[in-house]
């Protein structure tokens, strides 16, 4: 043998070596960590919430190749992440966010091939995730490629169903939810809205099911089995979608489909028709609609929110099907989502309101646009009315969650979420518009503010600088010296000013609400104002200020029966209002309409509409153990955020 070939053959067996050390030490890295859980504190510098360090270094794009394993309940494959390193000085390891994934192996790309890189699973946080820390060969500039093999595990991201969980009985299905912080149980990524990045997608999955991403789904290269995705806009690590099942589509509108199992198909089209006028309406409010299709997916009943603005790809509960189209304003809100959270987004979830204060702002604008001004102020008062219930009822012991500006630290967003930044933040941009002068003068400046921000993450300093530089720019700046910033931002409970709205059409509402509240039957019998025919949306409204009323004057099954007689309460197919019916016969103590109230509770499991319920029914001692013993029986079919929540609520282990 040459001493060339015994020098080749020294480096072979070098290469084996290191190849076979690195994998062992992989393999050690694989610990469980579930056995031990830290304390929270603040996870990182720019968010509270991940292990992620965005300063140094921002995951660009990410390919992944998937397979969706019905029988073990599992996504497995991996994927490449492209990084792009920010760190003048170079870094020698990256830290990912991970939840309950087994990582198989972690190989750096490079030209001549593969390298095998160490990692350790650290730092594990109950319900929240762990630190994925990996090694880099040597210090790092500029870009590098890393290919994470793994499985998911029990992926809080994602919803399992049996075939007897969905409507057609014949086909599994699976989708996720990966708001706020759950994107990192189905990858290793930098699950902070501080990031954006770009994706593909190749998704096995079985033939005869359909699966749909928040992407542009190419249909030239999908085939039976196979479905390839393409996110051309950088989107955070929440925006992640994917759901397989037995789905078929209608088409509604040139750039717009609507998605669900064949037996919702036909009402979910009808439902949602005016879709491309929403996109039309909210595209003259805030510029180019830049995600190229707007599509509808109608999920099952498991789904937890009214909806979800995954980009192309808006998720919506099956509660918002009211028959009438009476609850579509939901997908006016998650439209706008498409500018709002997702064009322009919170750095972390503590900025919260600048995605969703937002997007209620330029909702409620999309829904005067097509109703009447006093359609939008209705809208916007019906909003306080649920921003009140929460303040008062889910947030009572928490007060310092109704800030507009919260602190996550030791506390997920999860636990955080409520209606303050939804309806506090849009009533704070409605009271700066009608400041400035109104709609004319504002809403370039949100134009103005959408575009200069676009495909960027921010926080609330962002918003106020721009908002100070544009109009001292105009000549307007002392229009915004009234604004009390540390009242708004930092103030508990509701907000500091209420804007003058039109409140014609929610003064009809609060006729009803104080006939009722206020008399007894033989009064409530005789009056004229019960022959005033209110709105779907006004008996909503009407219905939840009877709620809000410390004393209702006889609250007992003779009067709860009328209520339902006179409004069609028992045969309502719109869910708010039922929500609403239910919530009425717990407080009356109803024990005879404790079955309708349960079977309410597991037809869906909306977190806006299970979470009070389940609240008030844990506080009826009477019924206490039968609503517990309801909800271990269903609580299998709830996503975990939905399920954690609920068990808080009742007061129960959340493990």
């Amino acid at each position: 043998m040459t001493s060339n070939c015994k020098d080749h053959l020294y480096k072979w067996l070098i290469a084996i070596l290191v190849i076979i050390l690195s994998i062992v030490i992989c393999k050690q890295a694989k610990i469980d960590v579930a056995k031990t859980s830290e304390t929270m504190g603040r996870m990182g510098e720019v968010d509270p919430n991940s292990y992620a360090e965005p300063e140094k270094v921002v995951i660009q794009h990410a390919d992944l190749d998937w397979e969706i394993d019905f029988n073990r309940k599992i996504i497995s494959g991996s994927v490449t992440l492209k990084f792009k390193i920010l760190a003048e000085e170079g870094i020698e390891k990256i830290l990912l966010d991970v939840s309950d994934l087994r990582i198989e192996s972690i190989f750096a790309k490079v030209p001549a091939g593969e390298i095998p890189l160490t990692f350790t699973v650290t730092d594990p946080v109950e319900n929240i995730g762990s630190k994925l820390t990996i090694s880099l060969p040597n210090v790092t500039k500029g870009e590098i490629a890393i290919v994470i093999d793994y499985d998911t595990v029990s992926a809080s991201a994602l919803a399992w169903l049996d075939p007897e969980q969905t409507s057609g009985k014949k086909h599994p299905y699976v989708f996720s939810q990966c708001q706020a912080i759950h994107a990192r149980s189905i990858l290793p990524c930098q699950d902070t809205p501080a990031v954006k990045f770009t994706y593909t997608a190749v998704v096995k999955h079985p033939s005869q099911l359909i699966a749909l991403m928040s992407a542009i789904r190419d249909e030239e290269k999908s085939s039976a089995g196979i479905s390839r995705f393409q996110q051309t806009v950088p989107i955070p690590s929440y925006l992640l979608a994917i759901a397989v099942g037995p789905l078929v589509s209608r088409t509604i509108g040139p750039i717009s489909k609507v998605w669900s199992e064949q037996e919702q198909i036909e009402e979910a089209a009808y439902e949602f028709v005016d879709t491309d006028n929403f996109v039309q309406k909210a595209s003259e409010i805030c510029g180019p609609y830049v995600w190229k299709e707007y599509n509808l997916l109608v999920l099952p009943k498991s789904f937890p929110f009214g909806g979800m603005e995954n980009p192309t790809l808006t998720f919506v509960t099956p509660t918002i099907i009211a028959h009438d189209r009476s609850l579509v304003d939901v997908v006016a809100h998650e439209i706008a989502h498409s500018w709002t959270g997702n064009l322009v987004t919170n750095k972390n979830f503590e900025h919260f309101w600048l995605n969703e204060g937002s997007t209620v702002f330029v909702e409620g604008k999309i829904l005067g646009r097509i109703h009447g001004k006093a359609y939008r102020d209705f809208h916007a008062l019906h909003g306080l009315t649920d921003l009140v219930d929460t303040i008062k009822n889910q947030l009572a012991d928490e007060p310092q969650l109704t800030k507009l500006v919260v602190n996550l630290t030791d506390l997920s967003p999860d636990d955080a979420f409520s209606s303050v930044p939804y309806m506090k933040g849009s009533t704070f941009l409605r009271y700066i518009e009608d400041l400035v002068g109104g709609p004319d003068v504002f809403e370039p400046f949100l134009k103005f503010y959408l575009n200069k921000f676009k495909y960027q993450s921010i926080v609330t300093d962002d918003f106020k600088k721009t908002l100070y530089d544009y109009f001292n720019e105009k000549g307007l700046a002392n229009l915004l010296d009234p604004i009390d910033w540390d009242a708004w931002l930092f103030g508990e409970g509701m907000p500091p000013v209420i804007p003058k709205y039109d409140t014609s059409l929610v003064d009809a509402c609060h006729k009803h609400t104080n006939l009722w509240s206020d008399n007894t039957l033989d009064v409530i019998k005789t009056s004229d104002v019960i022959k005033e025919k209110l709105s779907s949306s006004q008996v909503t409204e009407f219905l939840s200020g009877l709620l809000e009323k410390e004393t209702i004057t006889d609250l007992n099954a003779a009067k709860i029966a009328l209520l339902s007689e006179t409004y069609g309460l028992d045969s309502t197919q719109n869910a708010e209002i039922r929500f609403r019916y239910m919530r009425l016969c717990i407080r009356a103590r109803l024990r005879e309409k404790l079955s309708d109230i349960l079977t309410f509770a597991n037809s869906n499991f909306r977190m806006k509409f299970v979470r009070p319920i389940y609240k008030d029914l844990g506080k009826w001692t009477e019924v206490r153990e039968e609503a517990i013993a309801n909800f271990e029986k269903v609580r299998n079919q709830m996503m975990k955020v939905c399920a954690l929540q609920v068990a808080k609520d009742l007061g129960l282990n959340s493990s």
